[in-house]
């Protein structure tokens, strides 16, 4: 089992192995000594699978166990939701010493974080990633949201968890889309990296060495996420991919996964990027043939007029300007600003109508 740290307003250990969920009682109780109940946050697709095995754990170490159960997608991350989710964690008289657990993905995690952040002014919260994209990236830094009609996480803060609990066998039932939509995040962290992880997840598929390249993703963001945790500088950059991506997943109402909308703003990003003389002659094609080798798609579904206006909307923009990433080279990558007329033209030049 790999432990990496990450010291950020809160000190807190990432596990990564296989079969450590059945341990989670006792390091929960390593952790949060003074806990009596845990709120354990799921959705109805990952606790049919996981959530007795988890919660017989906590109850063997003296801890009352109560669940609430979204409904799986995107769309439950709501403002609806949370207020459920308040509600109930009030209705059991959870307490300042208590904890919010997540067990599952990235909508499970940002919502119940964002629970955990504003209850009582803050409880204690632990993740438990159960998809990939959620191992290498959501679980880690931080980042708590709901969406609003207008946009993807507009309404959140920051929160660091306690613990991440990473169980790598939860991985081996993920469906195909699910595995794909975490190799577009580890494409992007490879991305960021250069060379050496890039080739790496080229030559050797991701699946077949799952605590390697979780832990390598870990450490990069944990470096991003010690040096600028609120996002004003160098944490940016982790963006790449997702401005472009967030607007593709508003505009599809979220019938297209994050991980796909976010492969198409990376091929998007280097297409344009080449275009506009700002990335190496060829990187759009390797950007792309190692999407495509994994199955993700690269082309817009909408036109660049639509994505903009989406694109308005998303949290990292001014009043007037949109922010977004684009790959120079692979492990150079800048912060482009732009108006919506200019990003429109980028856009276009990235494959949009």
């Amino acid at each position: 089992m790999n432990a990496i740290t990450v010291k950020a307003s809160k000190t807190y250990q990432i596990l990564i192995g296989r079969d450590i969920l059945p341990q989670t009682g006792l390091l929960f109780r390593e952790i949060v000594h003074k806990a009596s109940k845990v709120m354990l946050v799921s959705d109805d697709n990952v606790f049919p699978l996981y959530g007795e095995r988890v919660s017989s754990s906590l109850r063997k170490s003296g801890l009352d166990v109560f669940s609430f159960i979204l409904p799986h997608g995107e769309r439950s991350k709501n403002l609806d939701n949370y207020g459920k989710l308040l509600n109930e964690m009030c209705s059991v008289h959870l307490s300042r010493n208590d904890v919010v657990a997540a067990l599952g993905g990235g909508v499970v995690g940002d919502l119940a974080g964002f629970a955990a952040a504003t209850y009582l002014r803050g409880v204690s919260f632990v993740q438990m990633p159960t998809t990939l994209l959620a191992a290498v990236d959501s679980s880690v830094g931080g980042k708590t949201a709901v969406d609003l009609p207008e946009g993807k996480n507009q309404v959140g803060c920051f929160y660091q968890p306690d613990l991440v609990i990473c169980d790598i066998h939860c991985l081996d039932t993920l469906p195909v889309e699910e595995y794909r939509s975490g190799c577009a995040e580890i494409i992007k962290y490879a991305i960021l990296d250069g060379d050496g992880l890039f080739s790496e997840i080229l030559e050797t598929p991701i699946c077949s060495q799952y605590e390697n390249i979780i832990s390598r993703c870990v450490m990069l963001k944990k470096k991003y996420v010690e040096e600028d945790e609120c996002d004003t500088g160098c944490r940016m950059l982790l963006n790449l991919g997702h401005t472009i991506g967030h607007a593709v997943e508003k505009c599809s109402l979220y019938s297209i996964p994050h991980g796909q909308a976010v492969a198409m703003g990376m091929a998007a990003a280097a297409k344009a990027g080449e275009a506009m003389g700002c990335s190496r002659p060829g990187l759009s094609d390797t950007v792309g043939g190692i999407i495509a080798s994994y199955g993700l798609p690269a082309d817009l579904p909408f036109s660049a007029e639509e994505l903009a206006e989406a694109a308005l909307y998303d949290k990292k923009n001014t009043s007037r300007s949109i922010r977004f990433i684009v790959p120079a080279e692979l492990g150079n990558c800048r912060i482009i600003t732009a108006e919506k007329n200019g990003f429109i033209d980028w856009l276009k030049a990235g494959g949009a109508k």
